[in-house]
């Protein structure tokens, strides 16, 4: 599926609330998360961001690109790493088949990216068990946090409808 020139600029809007980057340590970041949450994560400096707080994520999406520049990937020891294509601006059908099994693997579980992860939070919205925050990064303003709620997951399905 490819992302439509017209759905750009609305892809642009946070799903969920967005933490300014001057609020984004781990005392604020805690205050939207329970014990039981399952946390994503989607890019590699939120991922690196929650590593850091010691708040590993359960699934963890990332693709060792910031910006356009090429980066290390978060070092994580026992995660499982499992590898998949996914070309700018689109969504396959792979990822979104990898996606849903990883969340029925043992956590932690990243998802390494050839391409893009950036539209990969849409599927993650839409397949997320019960209890679970995606966070991403939006760039040069912050954290989106993401609570995954019926109304979430009607959003983002409706967003993958668009897509061609």
């Amino acid at each position: 599926m490819k992302l439509p020139n017209a759905l750009r600029e609305q892809m642009k809007n946070p799903l969920g609330l967005l933490l300014p980057e001057n609020q984004t340590d781990k005392e604020n970041i805690l205050k939207h998360l329970n014990e039981n949450t399952y946390l994503i994560t989607v890019g590699d400096r939120t991922t690196e961001k929650m590593i850091k707080y010691d708040l590993i994520p359960s699934l963890q999406i990332v693709d060792g690109i910031e910006k356009r520049e090429k980066r290390e990937p978060p070092k994580l020891a026992n995660a499982t790493e499992i590898t998949v294509d996914n070309p700018a601006s689109e969504i396959t059908s792979q990822s979104i088949d990898l996606i849903k099994k990883a969340f029925s693997m043992e956590s932690p579980v990243r998802i390494l990216v050839n391409g893009e992860e950036d539209l990969l939070v849409l599927p993650v919205c839409v397949y997320a068990p019960k209890n679970s925050v995606v966070m991403y990064g939006q760039p040069n303003e912050g954290l989106v946090i993401v609570k995954i709620t019926s109304e979430i997951r009607n959003k983002a399905q409706s967003l993958l409808d668009l897509m061609e």
